[in-house]
């Protein structure tokens, strides 16, 4: 008999996790202890060894994203860790396994209750801190780049907000794939740590809204960059910077829709005539939910390529759990390059 199943035998037992209890920003949650979660039917509890940390993440506790959990509820979207038991009907994955978990929310807590389904096998020689960096970013990067831009070898990639953790994964996979890269970021630290990812060249934008002849020169800017213009557009800022940035856009290039950061956007479309471009839009987690098989055979690729040293995850902080309102904020307030995770102690 498998205690984990047994409620009577689990009930002394908790966990800590960092909740948010009411709307408001990361300085709102609470470390608190709850009762250690129980696997059911189809379901596994996994004992959590890193959280990534995301932009969702910022929205979540504020009542401002697609989903609205009832509280309370931790923050946290993607977690890695080793199973801990498993419910009836589970056979993808074993007790013990090391995997990878798109928990939506949930995931800042010592351990996690998840469909089966949404677990994933990881590769032994990846430790539990970059797997917990790796799916949402590489996956949301991926779908974007590969199947609503269909980015081919050659062509050129204008990444907006290229020092983060989707804009990191971008840069690399676009790469990758044989894109000439450009990126651009709001200051010379991360103009520098957008090349040491593999840009090949890179733009500053002022930080903040900005005045229409800032927004005129930037794409002045954008355009000597690209080489005339980008063919494929990864905006992971919005506010702004969208303008200028469609601006830049070649003849039937493909704009995608990755965040909003910076605010949600309203482009003239009368430039998407002009160029006869697309504006398009990238849910990938709504894509996972709708197109699974496409997502094993994105998520299979993207192992491969992590396994041959093409892609990797850039960590550049990690906070104890205790901590995690902190790496919220610093990512809220766009301090952070690459990705931050929480670990547990």
């Amino acid at each position: 008999m498998r205690l984990a199943g047994c409620p009577q035998a689990r009930q002394h037992q908790t966990m800590k996790a960092l909740l948010s209890t009411k709307p408001g920003p990361p300085e709102t949650l609470e470390l608190q202890d709850l009762p250690d979660p129980v696997a059911g039917e189809g379901e596994v509890v996994i004992a959590v060894k890193a959280a990534g940390v995301n932009f969702p993440d910022v929205l979540i506790i504020e009542d401002k994203y697609q989903f609205k959990p009832e509280r309370p509820f931790a923050p946290g979207g993607e977690i890695a860790g080793v199973i801990e038991s498993v419910g009836p009907g589970v056979t993808h994955v074993k007790v013990g396994q090391r995997v990878i978990g798109s928990s939506g929310w949930g995931g800042y807590a010592e351990k996690v209750k998840l469909p089966a389904a949404r677990t994933l096998p990881i590769p032994d020689a990846m430790p539990f801190d970059e797997a917990s960096a790796f799916i949402l970013t590489y996956g949301t990067s991926y779908y974007a780049l590969k199947d609503r831009g269909q980015l081919k070898a050659g062509e050129t990639v204008l990444i907006l907000g290229a020092a983060g953790g989707v804009g990191v994964a971008a840069i690399e996979l676009a790469k990758a794939m044989g894109a000439r890269v450009v990126g651009a970021v709001s200051s010379e630290e991360k103009a520098e740590f957008a090349k040491s990812c593999g840009a090949d060249a890179t733009v500053l934008y002022p930080p903040g809204a900005f005045a229409k002849e800032q927004g005129k020169a930037l794409a002045e800017a954008l355009k000597q960059a690209t080489g005339g213009g980008a063919d494929v557009i990864y905006d992971a800022v919005g506010g702004d910077y969208c303008e200028p940035a469609l601006r830049a856009m070649n003849w039937n290039g493909r704009y995608l829709v990755i965040g909003f950061p910076a605010g949600i956007p309203t482009p003239p479309l009368n430039l998407t005539l002009l160029k006869s471009s697309s504006i398009v839009g990238v849910f990938w987690g709504a894509s996972v939910a709708r197109e699974p098989k496409l997502h094993e055979q994105n998520t299979r690729e993207l192992f491969k390529r992590y396994s041959e040293g093409k892609i990797r995850p850039r960590i550049s902080a990690r906070y104890p759990l205790k901590d995690g309102g902190k790496a919220i904020r610093a990512l809220a307030d766009r301090t952070a390059t690459g990705k931050l995770v929480v670990v547990m102690e």
